[in-house]
């Protein structure tokens, strides 16, 4: 679609739902409630405590502050999500290299959700990839990349 038209759509929004950013709001509240319906259905964890257990499966250690800000949540509900997670068993605290903040990690029984919770996400992930042409796949992930950069730069 040439950018002529693209820009004329946007100039033509005649309510909320005509607007991109809506519709992809749309998209991503559906993608999380079917996300956390099963999360909670198969593993017992809401959306925050499974991004919470994916991104210390990845990338632990983590203090709290780059848990928080990795996953998007503010840092007090941040650390109510791990204290949750601590007293069920699946997250333990750690001394960090500064003794000031604590390292988060997985418990053994943390690494086992970890990994179920990752075996389901691929599942979802490959139902939507699915329905995708492979044109289609990468034209997504390109206009992903674009959206996420000029989204930055916007006030």
């Amino acid at each position: 679609m040439p950018a002529s038209r693209t820009a004329a759509q946007a100039k033509a929004a005649l309510t909320i739902k005509d607007l991109l950013s809506y519709r992809i709001h749309q998209l991503a509240n559906a993608l999380s409630r079917g996300a956390a319906a099963r999360y909670r259905r198969e593993f017992d964890v809401s959306l925050m405590e499974w991004r919470t257990i994916a991104l210390l499966g990845d990338f632990a250690p983590m203090t709290l502050k780059d848990l928080a800000r990795q996953s998007g949540l503010d840092k007090g509900l941040a650390s109510r999500v791990v204290s949750g997670l601590v007293q069920r068993g699946l997250v333990k605290r750690g001394t960090a290299s500064d003794a000031r903040e604590l390292a988060l990690s997985l418990t053994p029984a943390g690494k086992t959700v970890f990994q179920g919770l990752m075996r389901a996400a691929s599942e979802r992930d490959a139902a939507f990839r699915a329905v995708l042409t492979d044109d289609e796949s990468a034209c997504l992930e390109s206009a992903i990349g674009k959206l996420i950069q000029v989204a930055r730069t916007q006030a």
